[in-house]
């Protein structure tokens, strides 16, 4: 109970203390280019340590990361409140992705590994989602109410400090990483490349529909949270509904990827694409997650690999969109998008996966 309660309670208070900040952006810096800068150096954090983290929870065990993740995370959470000068809230927010790659590449492996790893992952997913949006609405209304923008900052960092230190109390977990370790990443990379693919478009698809949403649909930033905050409760409610099934995976992904391909023209005519688009998310990656659990012994890598995935997915997919954006127009930009989830449904049955890496490498 104290370790999933850690596990739960600590992802929720780590997505919400990254997105804490995004409300109050304006405090923190005067310039777009510089509020742009501070939002990503957290990405980027989390996109250099992710795999890193989940290949070290395979030699170590899990809970060392796991601490380590909340302990940065409660350190950079108290700095962001504290300091506001927009270059050290750079590093800080840099600081603060690592913590969370940390963190959430060691929890994956760690709920991946236990015998109800679908309905964990459902849980795990779903406080994940439900941070991502107690963070943007608790931090921007608190902010606005009591007219302290680091409010927020403040609340989730004493939030995390909970998990943080009940993470103290949790029992060492096993080394699972097996003799030939050192060599199972870039077997892994290639056996499952298109499973890493899928990774990156159907997660990156969001990231495309939240950045251009604002300008393609010229509504107040508020009407955009709504619907930003929709979609990640049509993901809650996807990953716990999916997380009790016993879907096929391979099968799952690539309908879900035809899917996507209507949701994402959807969402070209009505922000209510963003539902759709939301729920096929949060079942693909409860998807992805069960087609990763054949791996034994390598749990680490193999969720490291995931979330780095998922983080390029999301830096580099809105990147290509607003470039489309700027030279062709947005109708041509969500086509794009579109065929990008089209290609996904056409690879994924290559995924050579069926034959699970770790049964070649030991």
């Amino acid at each position: 109970m104290k370790t999933r309660f850690t596990l739960f309670f600590g992802v929720f208070a780590v997505m919400a203390l990254s997105n804490a900040i995004v409300p109050v952006l304006p405090s923190f810096a005067g310039s777009s280019a510089l509020q742009g800068a501070i939002y990503a150096a957290y990405f980027l954090g989390a996109f250099i340590s992710t795999l890193p983290a989940g290949i070290l929870s395979d030699r170590i065990g899990h809970i060392p990361l796991i601490r380590l993740g909340l302990i940065i995370t409660v350190i950079s959470g108290f700095s962001l409140f504290v300091i506001t000068s927009p270059f050290p809230v750079l590093f800080i927010r840099f600081s603060e992705g690592i913590g969370a790659g940390c963190f959430v590449a060691s929890a994956m492996s760690y709920v991946n590994t236990v015998a109800d790893h679908e309905r964990m992952s459902g849980y795990f997913m779903a406080m994940l989602n439900a941070g991502l949006i107690s963070g943007l609405i608790a931090a921007g209304w608190m902010g606005e109410f009591f007219q302290q923008p680091a409010l927020g900052i403040l609340l989730f960092s004493c939030c995390a400090i909970i998990p943080a230190v009940t993470g103290f109390f949790l029992s060492k977990s096993p080394v699972t990483a097996q003799k030939m370790g050192n060599f199972v990443l870039l077997p892994l990379v290639k056996e499952y490349r298109y499973l890493w693919y899928s990774s990156v478009i159907l997660v990156g698809i969001t990231g495309v529909v939240i950045s251009l949403y604002p300008k393609f649909s010229g509504v107040s930033s508020h009407t955009v949270g709504i619907w930003i905050a929709l979609m990640s409760v049509s993901t809650i409610i996807a990953v716990l509904i999916a997380s009790r099934t016993s879907l096929p995976p391979v099968q799952t992904i690539r309908l879900c990827a035809v899917m996507m391909v209507f949701g994402i023209l959807l969402s070209y005519y009505t922000p209510m694409g963003f539902i759709v688009i939301g729920a096929l998310a949060g079942i693909v990656m409860i998807a992805q997650m069960a087609y990763l659990a054949d791996i034994k012994g390598h749990q680490g890598v193999a969720m490291g690999l995931f979330s780095t995935t998922s983080y390029l997915g999301m830096t580099a997919l809105p990147f290509i969109a607003g470039l489309i954006a700027d030279f062709s127009g947005f109708f041509i930009t969500f086509c794009a998008t579109a065929f990008f989830a089209a290609t996904v449904a056409l690879t994924i049955d290559q995924c050579a996966c069926r034959n699970p890496v770790s049964r070649q490498i030991r």
